[in-house]
Formats: C-alpha cells, structure tokens, sequence
C-alpha cells in the first residue's frame, strides 16, 4: 500500500485529500495529514464573514468524520518539524515518526510581518486564522470600552481591506497605511485606485497611500504609528496585512530546492527537486511566482493528486489571475492583460458621482479583448473574462462591451450559450461550460444540486452569477420555464408574488409570509414586498416600517458620516422666490450644506436623524412635499424652459413637465424613475437618457423610454411619435404600470426592456396597440396609485407616534455627537478621518 503523507491541512490540503481519494482505490493508498492549527481545513476565502457572525463550523471545509469516512488519519495540532528525504521519514513536534513513499507539501504561508520597531507590542496583530480574528475581535472591544477608539491596518490590498471593514463594524475609527501610491497595486490601476479610495474614504475610513510606517509607539502597547517624514497617526490597535511568505523552512532545512525570494521549485508536475516530493498551493513557487489565489493552489491539487495514481496531468502555461472580490461592499476586478503589459488601445468609462470605473484593452487590430478593471459594478466580470479567454469576437464598437449596447434587443456580451464547451466557468474547480451544460442534461436543474454534482461556485463563489445564467439559458434553450425567484422564504418571482398578494388580498407582509411563503424572511424579500404592497396600493413607507430599506425606514438618505440628506420636490425645477427663501432659511437655521442638483431641485446635506422631522415640519408649512430622493419611486422629471421663453422652443415644457411630476410623484416601483421633457430637438431636458421623456415636435411629442444613466448609459428608446397630451399621458400611464407588475426586484427600466421578450416593439405593441386587451386595466390601475398618493413626510410630521421613530438612539433623544463636520467653501462637509 502506498503511504502518502500531507503536511498542512489549509484549503488546498483539503483539496489534494479530496482529489485524491476520488482518483484512487481507498485499498491501495494510505493518507496521513498533518495540521499545525487544532481545527480541520477552513475557508480562508471567507474568514471575514467570520466578523458577521458566520462560526468556526459554518467556516469549515469538512468536519473530522469526513477524514475518517474516507480512511485520512488526520492528525491536527501536530507540527512537522524535519523531513528527510533520505530515508523517506517525517519528525513532528512530538518526536513521532512518520514514513512516506510519496510527501506533498502544503504548509501554505504565513503573514509578512515588516521589520518595524515595535512590532511587538501589545495591540499588534495578523490577519490569518481564526484564533487571529478572536484576539482582533478581543482587542478592539478593550480599546473601544477605554474610550480610544482608534485603530489601523497595515496594508491595503484584499485582506487589508477586509481587516479595516472588520474593525470599522467594531465602531473604531479605522485607517488603512499603504506604502504603494494605492490602493491594490496588483489588480487596480491609478485611477481605479482612487476611485477606490473615494468610495472607502466615503465610509469614513481614513486612507494614507505611498506611506511608509517607520516606527510603532508606545510603552509596552501601542499608542502610535509614527512614519517617513516625522508624521504620526494616533492608534490603540493594529492590523498587519502586508503580503505573504511561504512556509518553506522544512524544505530549505532538507535541501529542496527553493527560490531566492522564497518558495520550493516545483515542475509542470508539482515536483520538487525530490521526484518523491510534491509541493502545492502558497509554499510553491511555479514559474518563478508565489500564486496567492485559491485557484492555482486547487490546480496544483489537482496535478499532484493525478501524478500520485499515474495520470499525466501537468499545470498550464500560464496561470489565470484574474479575481472578482466584494471589499466593504465595493465591487472590486480585475481580468487578463489588466495593465495592458503588450500594445493595445484601451478604453475607459469613469463616473465619479456613481462610483464606477470600468477599463478594458483592446488589441490594436480591435478584435481581441486583452483584460480589464471594473471598479464598483463587476456584473459583467464573468462573461468579460470569457471573452478574453477565448478569444472571442467583439462587438462592432468595443466600447460597448462596458456601456452596454445602445439600441437593439441583444447584449453586447451575446450569451453564455455562445462560449465554447471548453470555457473554463469555475477556475476553483477547473469546470468549463460543457461539464456543466451535460450536468444539466442530467438532470440537476436547480443551481444547488448542479453545484453539489460539478462542484461549481463552491470556492470563491466568484462564479455563481455565471453559472445560474448558463442554468437559465440551458432550461429555456430545452423549452422549459424558467423562474427567478426573489429569496429561498418565497418560491416565486415579483410579478407572481404582485399577482398572489391582489388576488389572496394579503394586506402586509406577515400575512404574505404565512399564506404564501416560509421562514422569517430575510433583506432580500422583504424590501422586494415593501416595494410590491406600494406598487398595488401606494402605501408609504411608514406603513411597514419594518421591512423597509435604511433609507425608506428614515425617509432620508443617509450619508458618509451618518448624516442624513433632505431633498424637498420641486417639480419641473420650478419654484417661487419664496419657496427658494424658505430652503435658505432652513438650510440656515439647521446648518445644513445646500446643493443645486441636475435633477433641477435643491438637497439639503447635513441633518442629524432626529432634526429630520422638525425640518420637514418647517418645508411642508411653506408648501412642500418629499422629493423621494430616498425611495424606489420618481425623482423628477427635468424639464428646459420651452416655449415659454425660448425662442426654439415647440411647446410648453415646464407646464407639461409639472403636470407629469404631480401625479406620478410618490409612486414606488422597481427601481427609481426619472423623466424628462424637451422643448424642442436641441433636447436640453436630456429626455433620451431618462426612464421616460418627452421631446417636442411640430406635430406633438416624442415619446421615449427605458433610457439610463450611471454605470450603463443607455439611450431610451422611441416608444410613440407626434402623439398629443393625452395620449402622452395614456401611454405613460400603461408603460409604467406594465413595468411596475412585470419587472423583477431593483431592475431599471433599462434592463427590463433589454430582458423582455421582443424588446421595445413587443413593448410598443402591448402598450400602445392594446396587444394584451390591458391597457384599460392598467390605467385604471395607475389610477388607484394616484388617487392613494399621501406625503409621507406629512404624515410623519403630523403623527407623534411617527415622530418618535427618529432617534439615533433607541433608550435616549440625544443626538450622535460622534457626528463631525469641517468648514467648505462657506459651508460645510463630513470631517475626513
């Protein structure tokens, strides 16, 4: 019987033992791990959701019996501490010795900790293990209960950044110390890196870049960071995250051959310079590089385990490094050629106000995508990455692989039914589409039982939206239905819950969760039904406060610094000299920063919570009423001065622009709405990127929809010509009630159009044909909404009951005098950390 002995016990450990005994008759092979950590395998990937709430257990990549079941011994808490290859033995710590005809080495690494005086004092830590997120857990709850509640990370790539989300949810004023000139250098370029930095920094986290930590302070524990060019940071705790080193003593202690900078040398097979030894996952160094992934590491598990039962399986040439990762709730990516190291034209789409950057690189003969980086939406990653691995057709103009196709039915991206069947879909477990798609074929049509066969999406995760679309694809390719579900409490889609809860007569979403669905629900459904209970009755938020998003709960966006902003309507961007007086006298009296918008209305910045209703009390004295810039509902509708005053102008712009804004005002829906009406064709009211917008001709109005701004521009698209006020009105009316019942949870007008079967001519046929026979109902329908229209802010203001809900604290009306502000320009703004 051969023996095979494994030290290290980390993820790819794991993944060598379950390769191997899938390869291997159990008889004819002995497995031996050791584990320097008391616990089996975790996943590391995930370590920080251990800071959520998520347990050791939950973290847990198998449990004991699972090493018993498959005849592992496995035996954790045991150092190795001598190998020799010699006579082919293994020592541990407790003397034992251990005989092996075949060695993997898989001791992983461990933290680069930098050669800082002071590093050693108390409040210093790693971010690595479990035990060293209890002591950080630990530590952080001491200095927050002294009052010094300051804290710092060294280090701002991925784990650093996940270190400092851990200690900004401890309540720690948190500072990220980078000595590069941003953030993620491997993955990001400057100007992703600084729009990184904005969107983090708008958390209130405090970012210090191309700095350089030459001392840690304090006597005994730190106090202190002190750096290059005699500048300090006060901080009580601090994180290390500065890189990884491989664990490659006990290579280098038995003569393997290991790199300069560290790493044992292993072949396109794993080997070492010892035939009888393999090396995987973060202690080997493969073409000159230490792979820091998951996924390289799980190849190597992979080749190692085919070598050992005779297979000839070899690494591939070059290793894929591209990653997908979620930091602080940031969407962060990076694929392929993402710094554009060979000639290539590259092309860039910024938008600073959203919080997007998205870059990609073309070939110079603008047929091959290279690589990219996307910064704050990473929806696109997935097929992006196939397409350059692929190498795959682009689109006539590149561009729009990053703004979205501009017109027509179909995705600049095509479909995942387009790769070929040797796309690699989950790089964790080396799963290309075909294995896929024949799984399917099998039978497993649900995403958890195709995970559970192919073992997709069950590493980093980063695959799943991929693989539930090629699930989605394949079941509607075989001709059946297809349904998306909001969350596990509700077996269906939001347009069959709209239709369940009018056709039950559910009042509230206790009583949809007792006929219609199970569990306690979760943040998923229940904003999806807070928007659905609106969509049928126009209830305001105040109605089911409990199951409303941050935002409609307080009727208020709230800000960077836990401020919150007060946005009163101003429909059509008109207002009296005395309305804008009363604004400035609010804005005065309440110290708050006031802002002219592109919506044409003014936002007041600055308000504490419990201020909310006295400021609103005030504006609805003078005539005002929310302007919704908190819910999923219409904004504005912009409009240019028309015929009024311009001498271009076709028609009356802002009379038409008002009526519009009052009676869809305070309708929720899907997603937020914006509108717009044009004067004339010179378009100033911008109406052709809005979700609805008008633009004046000789002969009537030019009626356009389903356009957006933001992360994917897209122009709306013409939906009627030279129709009249009424039917303007009429088909506004049917399109948006149609949108309303029939689109999923938080999906624009825009993405409903380009998902809806038959595009805008399907739409135009159901909307202004009558195709359905519903136009009737639909407007009747939109009708209710409006007749139901209440200002929600009046209703609190009018309400004690209601009142009393806007208090930073639940036990006392004392404000968060956490809250801090710095003067700007005559005004002010959050105070940086």
């Amino acid at each position: 019987m051969k023996k095979i002995v494994v030290i290290g016990n980390g993820m790819v450990g794991y993944k060598f033992c379950e390769k191997l005994i899938q390869k291997a008759a159990p008889l004819n092979i002995d497995i031996t791990v050791f584990g320097e950590e008391v616990r089996p395998a975790y996943d590391r990937v995930h370590l920080s959701e251990y800071f959520s709430g998520k347990t050791a257990e939950d973290l847990s990549l198998a449990p004991a019996d699972w090493y018993r079941d498959n005849n592992i011994q496995l035996l954790t808490g045991e150092l190795v501490t001598r190998i020799d290859p010699q006579q082919k033995t293994i020592t541990s710590h407790r003397g034992q010795e251990y005989v092996y005809d075949q060695l993997v080495l898989a001791t992983g690494s461990s933290p680069f900790v930098p050669p800082i005086d002071g590093v050693n004092k108390s409040g210093v830590f790693v971010y690595r293990t479990i035990e060293d997120l209890e002591s950080i857990s630990s530590y952080g709850r001491k200095i927050a209960e002294s009052g010094n509640r300051k804290a710092a990370v060294l280090g701002g790539g991925l784990l650093g950044l996940e270190a400092a989300k851990a200690l900004k949810d401890m309540d720690l004023e948190t500072h990220v110390i980078e000595f590069a000139p941003r953030l993620m250098p491997r993955q990001l370029d400057e100007a992703g890196g600084l729009m990184l930095q904005e969107i983090i920094e708008n958390m209130g986290i405090g970012i210090h870049t191309a700095t350089q930590t030459s001392q840690i302070g304090g006597n005994g524990s730190m106090t202190h960071l002190e750096f290059a060019g005699n500048k300090n940071l006060d901080a009580q705790m601090l994180v290390i995250s500065a890189g990884i080193r491989p664990r490659d003593e006990l290579a280098r202690n038995c003569g393997l051959t290991v790199g300069p900078r560290g790493g044992v040398v292993i072949d396109a097979r794993c080997r070492t310079s010892d035939h009888d030894i393999f090396a995987i996952g973060e202690v080997a160094l493969y073409q000159d590089q230490i792979y820091g992934l998951v996924a390289p590491g799980y190849d190597m598990a992979e080749v190692a385990a085919a070598q050992i039962v005779g297979e000839d399986k070899t690494m591939v040439d070059q290793i894929d490094m591209s990653t997908k990762l979620k930091l602080m709730g940031v969407e962060v990516a990076s694929f392929g050629d993402h710094f554009a190291g060979a000639p290539a034209r590259t092309i860039v789409f910024e938008d600073k106000f959203a919080g997007i950057y998205k870059r990609i690189n073309i070939s110079e003969d603008g047929k091959k995508l290279l690589g990219g980086i996307l910064v704050g939406d990473t929806s696109d990653y997935n097929m992006l990455l196939q397409i350059a691995q692929n190498g795959m057709a682009l689109p006539a103009n590149p561009e729009d692989l990053i703004l979205g196709a501009r017109g027509g039915d179909s995705s600049a991206l095509g479909s995942v039914l387009d790769l070929p069947d040797s796309a690699q879909i989950c790089s964790c477990e080396a799963i290309t589409k075909g294995d896929i798609c024949s799984a399917i074929e099998e039978g497993y049509q649900d995403l958890k039982s195709l995970s559970k066969c192919t073992k997709a999406t069950t590493g980093c995760g980063g695959c799943k939206p991929i693989v539930a679309d090629l699930l989605a694809a394949s079941l509607k390719a075989m001709g059946k239905t297809v349904k998306a579900t909001i969350c596990e409490h509700f077996p269906y889609s939001r347009q069959e819950l709209y239709d369940l809860i009018v056709v039950k007569g559910i009042r509230n979403y206790d009583e949809a969760l007792d006929e219609i669905g199970h569990g306690d629900g979760c943040e998923l459904c229940k904003p999806a039904l807070a928007s659905v209970f609106a969509g049928i009755t126009n209830e305001t938020a105040t109605v089911q406060e409990s199951i409303q998003d941050t935002n409609d709960r307080f009727l208020a966006n709230i800000q960077r610094n836990g401020s919150y902003s007060v946005v009163p309507r101003i429909p059509g961007g008109e207002i009296t000299p005395e309305k804008l007086i009363v604004i400035g006298q609010v804005a005065k009296k309440y110290d708050l920063y006031a802002k002219i918008t592109g919506g044409q209305r003014i936002d007041l910045f600055g308000a504490t919570v419990n201020q909310l209703p006295a400021i609103w009390e005030e504006l609805i004295a003078a005539g005002f009423e929310s302007g919704h810039a908190y819910g999923k509902a219409l904004r504005t509708i912009k409009s240019c001065v028309g015929s009024t005053w311009c001498r271009y102008g076709m028609d009356e712009s802002v009379s038409f622009a008002i009526e519009l804004e009052e009676r869809y005002k305070g309708i929720r829906s899907p997603h937020k709405l914006k509108g717009a009406v044009s004067g004339c064709i010179r378009e100033c009211a911008e109406a052709r990127c809005k979700d609805f917008g008008l633009i004046a001709t000789e002969k009537g109005w030019n009626l356009y929809v389903c356009g957006n701004g933001g992360a994917k521009p897209r122009h709306a698209e013409l939906l009627a010509e030279n129709i009249d006020n009424e039917h303007v009105v009429r088909y506004i009316d049917r399109f948006l009630m149609f949108y309303i019942k029939t689109a999923g949870p938080l999906m624009r007008t825009a993405t409903w159009l380009e998902k809806l079967e038959g595009g805008i001519e399907y739409l135009r046929k159901v909307v202004v044909e009558d195709s359905l026979g519903i136009a009737e109902s639909l407007e009747d329908q939109m009708q209710t909404l409006i007749s139901n229209y209440r200002c929600e802010w009046r209703e609190v203001v009018e309400n004690p009951d209601l009142k009393q809900r806007f208090s930073h604290f639940v036990n006392s009306p004392e404000p968060d005098d956490h809250m801090g502000f710095v003067a700007m320009r005559e005004q002010k703004m959050p105070k940086p950390w």
